[in-house]
């Protein structure tokens, strides 16, 4: 299975810089939470990498072949839209699309593919409901199944987490942590520290147009980290549970 390399990496919005120089590594196995203020470039650096935006410097993902990247990562954006009245099934079905020859169909193995996405998502009832009707976490929760039906080796995602109640955030994150047990690389940008910090196994933290922590959450989510990056003060504390971290309050 692959994962995602960029090296000497940069991304210009005009004439600035928004990330200059990036060099990292994402393998197989791992949950990586990239963390930040509005503003690091979290969604840039993913958009670039997948290619999606011109840059500097090399990335493994984006220097392949088209058919070759959509059958390797599987990409779930922030900004989340359903255009057609589709059922929810077979929404979830065009994720197996890389992988139908041209005016192909379906076989068993992108059937079994639908069918442990929706199982995943806890989306069985689901699916006979035309997807536009939904409630926003609900449409959420059905373009997350999409990506997770595409079975690639590397899925990429935008604040997954957002318009989902607090259960199914949970569920969420689990899924993801558990899509990592089972040998995908995950790249997910994150904006709630206490969710990363629980159930990503690393943290990459952007600030001022490069990477300034590479590590596992309690390495990384210091005191001094959080002022100066995050201007906050929080609680921090390893449980049986995984890390809690709580904000508390602001720093000036």
């Amino acid at each position: 299975m692959s994962g995602l390399v960029l090296t000497d990496f940069s991304v210009a919005h005009g004439p600035c810089d928004v990330l200059r120089d990036i060099s990292l590594s994402v393998g197989p196995g791992e949950c990586v939470g990239l963390l930040g203020p509005n503003g690091a470039g979290k969604t840039t650096l993913m958009r670039a990498a997948l290619g999606l935006m011109a840059h500097r410097g090399q990335s493994s993902i984006s220097a392949m072949p088209l058919s070759l990247r959509a059958k390797t990562v599987a990409w779930l954006p922030q900004t989340r839209e359903i255009a057609w009245p589709v059922t929810v099934e077979n929404l979830i079905a065009l994720g197996r699309l890389p992988h139908l020859a041209p005016g192909g169909t379906p076989g068993d193995a992108d059937k079994a593919a639908i069918d442990s996405a929706i199982a995943r998502m806890g989306l069985e009832g689901f699916r006979t409901r035309i997807a536009t009707q939904l409630s926003g976490g609900e449409q959420a929760r059905v373009l997350i199944a999409r990506a997770l039906a595409q079975a690639t080796p590397v899925l990429m995602v935008d604040e997954p987490a957002a318009g989902l109640d607090p259960a199914h955030q949970i569920t969420l994150m689990q899924t993801l942590a558990r899509e990592a047990d089972r040998g995908r690389a995950i790249i997910a940008s994150i904006h709630d520290l206490g969710l990363a910090a629980r159930f990503c196994t690393r943290l990459v933290v952007l600030w001022r147009g490069g990477i300034v922590a590479d590590g596992p959450p309690l390495s990384v989510l210091t005191p001094d980290l959080l002022a100066e990056v995050f201007h906050i003060r929080a609680h921090i504390a390893q449980t049986e549970d995984g890390v809690i971290v709580q904000p508390l309050g602001l720093v000036s």
